[in-house]
């Protein structure tokens, strides 16, 4: 069935038409939720959070564009909303400033699986989580972060070169125990 009529049979309130969307977009939408939570149950309920936006909200997409897209920024600004209530958007572990880039090995990389490196983005204190998450995975610019986290440009500059640099290190620690 097309996605289209899917969503006009989910907006009628068809709970065939509802559980069919739920089933399709769900294990994708996990995903991005996890990026953002710290335990699998706090995934879960930004998860079903989003869900209830998403169909309380159905009626205000528009046919222009990605529906997927409309859902995951919706996904993602439920998780954010959640994280702002806990307050760790401007955490700081006094890490020092950077003043110089520690170069990462291409083999510390290429020796990592794609499930080992979200594990390691996953222990990121959250406010660099966070700004890691929106910026290198999600594609937003400083100033959309700014705008999302209520934060300034300068602070999610901040928190990207942290985390950055806390990543770094841990994949440095993870190539020296390899080697």
């Amino acid at each position: 069935m097309d996605i289209h009529k899917i969503i006009e049979n989910c907006i009628k309130g068809d709970r065939e038409s509802q559980k069919l969307l739920f089933e399709t977009y769900a294990p994708r939408m996990m995903t991005v939720c996890r990026r953002y939570a710290r335990y699998d149950l706090e995934a879960d309920d930004f998860m079903q959070e989003g869900f209830i936006k998403i169909f309380k909200n159905l009626h205000q997409f528009k046919k222009e564009g990605s529906f997927e897209g409309w859902i995951r920024r919706i996904m993602v600004n439920t998780a954010l909303q959640k994280m702002k209530k806990k307050s760790f958007k401007n955490e700081d572990l006094g890490i020092d400033p950077i003043y110089h880039q520690v170069a990462v090995s291409p083999m510390a990389l290429s020796n990592l699986s794609e499930e080992e490196i979200l594990k390691i983005i996953d222990l990121l204190p959250d406010g660099y989580k966070m700004v890691f998450n929106l910026s290198a995975i999600e594609g937003y610019n400083h100033k959309e972060i700014s705008d999302l986290l209520g934060i300034t440009e300068s602070t999610s500059r901040s928190q990207l070169a942290k985390a950055r640099k806390w990543l770094q290190k841990r994949i440095l620690t993870i190539q020296r125990i390899a080697v």
